[in-house]
This record gives C-alpha cells, structure tokens and sequence, in this order.
C-alpha cells in the first residue's frame, strides 16, 4: 500500500493511487478475518454454550459490506477519470509498482487458497483477488499509456475489475446473511430427510418438527420429532437415527425428540411449523 503511494504520486498514475486506497480498505478487512480466526478458536463458555465460532460468518458479512464500499468508490472515481481524464507522467514507475504488487498478491492468494469452505477465508481471499486485479489493471493500464495515448484506459479497466468485485461481494454478502438468518443450511431437502428417516429406521412411523441451520458454513445443526411404534425401544431408535444423520447427513450435532403419542408440544404448534416448511420448500 505504502510503495504504491509513492508510486502513484511520483508517476501520476491514478490507478494506483486508488489502488493504494483499495489496499487500505483490504488491510483492514484481513485483519478482521484473522482476529476473528483466533477469537473463533477459544472454548465455548457459560456465555457462549457454541463457543465462538460464528464470528467468522459475521466478520466475513462485515468484509462483503466493505467490499462493496470498495465498489462504490471505484465507481466514483472511474466517473471523476472518465469527465477529467489526466495522462500518467512516469507509466515506467508505474508498470513496476503494479508488476511487484501482482507478486505480493498471488502470494497472499496461494496463502489462501483452498479453504473456501470457511466464509471467513473466502472473504479475505476475495479481497485478495480483488487486489489482485487492481494491480493487474494498474500494469496493464501503464503499459497503454507507454504504447498509445488512450488517456481514459484506467477509468474503463477500473470499471471492469469492479464488475468481478462486486459480483464475489454479493455472493458472499447473501451467504453470509443467510447463514446468520439461521437459514435452511444449501442442499438440504426436509422432505426427504422425513422420507428416508421413516422408511430406514425400524419403529419410527412419523418425523415432524424438523429444523436445521449452519453454526457455520461447515457444521449443520439439526432438532427434529421423531413418532414411534408403541413397541419401539427408545433407546435403540435414537442411536439409529443419530448414525444416519451422522452417516449420511454430516450432521453430528442433533437433538431429537421422540414420542410415542402425538406432538408433545401440541399438534396445531406441530402441524403450524410442518405448513410453514412445506411453504418454504415449495417456493424453493
């Protein structure tokens, strides 16, 4: 951040200015992500009974937030650059700026790369990525300014790396957003979760009451009723309904009820959340 700055300035290369700027913003975005790596890690606690694990989802959900502010000042600036648009004074210093952040950057991105399952590291290696291609741009827009006299190239490559920004910024605002909506975690299908429970496990005859979020993008919590035969032994029906969802499902932590009568907690209470979740898969 600090050499391009420098370089900036001494080669008047907007591009790397705003870029500079850009790398402020992401430097404080990366060190969220990683504080909130470590707080993630402490035990959970009389407070915090999961632990602190979802401060990676809610720091990731701060970084798309700053990632779209970076948008939006990208957007001004190629405005201001395409109504007054200036000529760079040294595109040399300029092309060698953008040639040794693209190296710091495709480092940082190897560095992270790989582990997207965790929207904390997804967001920082977005912003990474994004880095990235303002760098890229900044090279490429020098090299158009030492080859041609197309003055107004760094507002529209700006533009472009905005448009690749803005769409990971989305994406990860959404996700993120949904994750601590506690929403219906992606792929899973509670319709066939009932299906497969009743039709595999001996002795169950009805599962109702199901619902299941993420903690974080990676561990799926679940509680469900589970109805059973009058014959059938409790105890031997809860270990084989835990091995499917662990199994099959993923899910190892689950809290189930199991009744051998109606919906302990009274079937209208029961039969309203089943309409609402079979509204929600129908309109998924």
């Amino acid at each position: 951040m600090v050499v391009e700055t420098i370089g900036g300035f001494w080669s008047g290369s907007l591009t790397l200015l705003a870029d500079a700027g850009h790398m402020f913003v992401d430097a404080l975005a990366l060190a969220l992500a990683y504080f909130a790596n470590r707080l993630s890690k402490r035990p959970a606690s009389a407070t915090r009974s999961f632990g602190h694990s979802r401060l990676q989802v809610l720091a990731a959900f701060v970084n798309s937030l700053l990632l779209l502010g970076i948008v939006a000042a990208i957007l001004f600036e190629a405005g201001q650059r395409l109504l007054t648009p200036q000529a760079m004074t040294h595109p040399p210093v300029a092309l060698a700026v953008a040639i040794a952040g693209i190296g710091v950057n495709l480092l940082a991105a190897w560095l992270l790369h790989g582990n997207h399952h965790d929207l904390n590291v997804r967001a920082a290696y977005l912003h990474v990525l994004s880095d990235l291609l303002g760098a890229g741009a900044a090279a490429l827009a020098a090299v158009i300014a030492m080859t041609t006299d197309w003055i107004r190239a760094d507002a529209w490559l700006s533009l472009v790396v905005t448009a690749l920004i803005a769409r990971g910024a989305w994406q990860l605002l959404r996700h993120s957003a949904h994750v601590l909506q506690e929403g219906t975690p992606e792929g899973f299908d509670a319709d066939e979760l009932k299906h497969h429970l009743t039709t595999s496990v001996p002795g169950v005859t009805d599962i109702h009451h199901v619902h299941a979020w993420s903690l974080t993008p990676s561990e799926t919590l679940l509680t469900l009723h589970g109805r059973l035969n009058a014959d059938a032994d409790h105890g031997t029906t809860l270990a084989a309904i835990k091995k499917v969802l662990t199994d099959q499902y993923g899910i190892s932590h689950s809290t189930i009820q199991l009744e051998s009568a109606g919906c302990a907690d009274g079937q209208d209470h029961c039969s309203a959340h089943q309409s609402v979740d079979k509204a929600a898969h129908a309109a998924s």
